[in-house]
């Protein structure tokens, strides 16, 4: 019994682990790539028309074998929404961030999530604004500490603390100029934005129509359409298309078989069997793994502003979590307190 018990927390732990390597090694792997020429748009294309033929044959299955309700247009409509903001805003914005940043500044911003998702919850009245709640005032809280930190990770690089040098790239990504950095710091933000408004309408959508697997092919399928027609329009060089063996091919493969399979199998096993905190707990492990990877492979530099400024999210995010936390016991302990309440108060069954 101790064993089992045991391995029911061992195998999601690192499960966990193995997806935020992974998420940050698709990064790095990413970046490798578009350092020996790769565009970002077309690495963006590629792996998700990649990813979305190795679901289709599951999709196909699933389908055969599921009662699923009936596709709408107005269905369809919110799949080209989420494939709009999920892939082709959020994507392109994230690999062009990271083109002119690094994959640690990538790895920090993304704790910056769960409190824009807070915030964009309240603006769709998904969660009320009770300030009176200690919970509430921790996520508010937390989500203005996690944007401070934000700020000074993209505004500020300070002086260099690690530095070494790599031989797979030539490039120093944090010694590239400031404007840069700034660019690819905002446009990380904008990434932010565009995850957390993805949470919201998946979120919505989830609850209209529960068939996970639809919503996800139907989500990569309109995704990939859409950037492959905007990077057509933007990327009119023929020759940034063609595909070389080595880092460009591995980059995708990985992306495609990591990103659009596994890693979502494994997320969605690990909210069924530990819930949404769990998981959102990992993602400042992301940070010092994209550190290590960052100085490993890519011939990162550590500067003082990055180590300042994600130690100001990682409060910032572990504040929101302890909010939400704290929002779930309550309301645990309101359901418990109201079932006793309807306990008390019914009349015992007489003969």
């Amino acid at each position: 019994m101790e064993l089992q018990s045991c391995m029911k927390g061992v195998i999601p732990f690192a499960a966990m682990v193995i997806v935020e390597c992974g998420e940050v090694g698709m990064i790095t792997l990413g970046k490798a790539a578009m350092n020996k020429g790769l565009s970002n748009l077309v690495y963006v294309v590629y792996y998700n028309a990649l990813g979305t033929l190795l679901l289709l044959p599951y999709f196909i299955i699933h389908t055969r074998r599921s009662n699923r309700p009936p596709l709408t247009f107005s269905l369809l409509c919110r799949f080209f929404l989420l494939g709009l903001v999920g892939i082709c805003l959020l994507q392109v914005c994230a690999y062009a961030g990271i083109n002119y940043s690094s994959p640690t500044l990538a790895a920090a911003m993304g704790n910056l999530i769960p409190g824009l998702t807070f915030v964009f919850a309240i603006i769709f009245r998904m969660e009320k604004l009770e300030l009176r709640r200690s919970s509430c005032q921790a996520k508010s809280l937390g989500t203005i500490v996690a944007i401070t930190g934000a700020f000074v990770m993209t505004l500020y690089i300070g002086p260099p603390l690690w530095k070494v040098t790599s031989s797979i790239s030539p490039h120093n990504l944090l010694s590239s100029p400031q404007s840069k950095w700034v660019i690819g710091g905002l446009l990380l933000a904008i990434t932010c934005i565009c995850s957390s408004a993805w949470n919201i309408f998946q979120t919505a959508t989830a609850k209209e129509f529960p068939d996970q697997m639809t919503i996800v092919f139907f989500f990569c399928l309109f995704g990939t359409l859409q950037c492959a027609i905007f990077s057509l329009i933007v990327e009119r060089n023929l020759g940034a298309w063609a595909l070389h063996p080595g880092i460009e091919m591995i980059a995708i493969g990985f992306a495609a078989i990591f990103g659009s399979v596994f890693r979502i199998s494994v997320i969605t096993w690990c909210l069924r069997k530990k819930g949404p905190l769990y998981v959102a707990m990992f993602k400042p492990l992301s940070m010092v793994i994209a550190v290590i990877m960052g100085i490993m492979f890519l011939g990162d530099t550590l500067h003082l502003g990055s180590v300042i400024g994600a130690i100001i999210i990682a409060l910032g995010f572990y504040t929101v979590m302890w909010g939400q936390s704290k929002e779930k016991n309550t309301m645990d302990a309101d359901i418990v307190n109201a079932l006793e309440s309807s306990t008390e108060n019914t009349p015992l069954l007489q003969k």
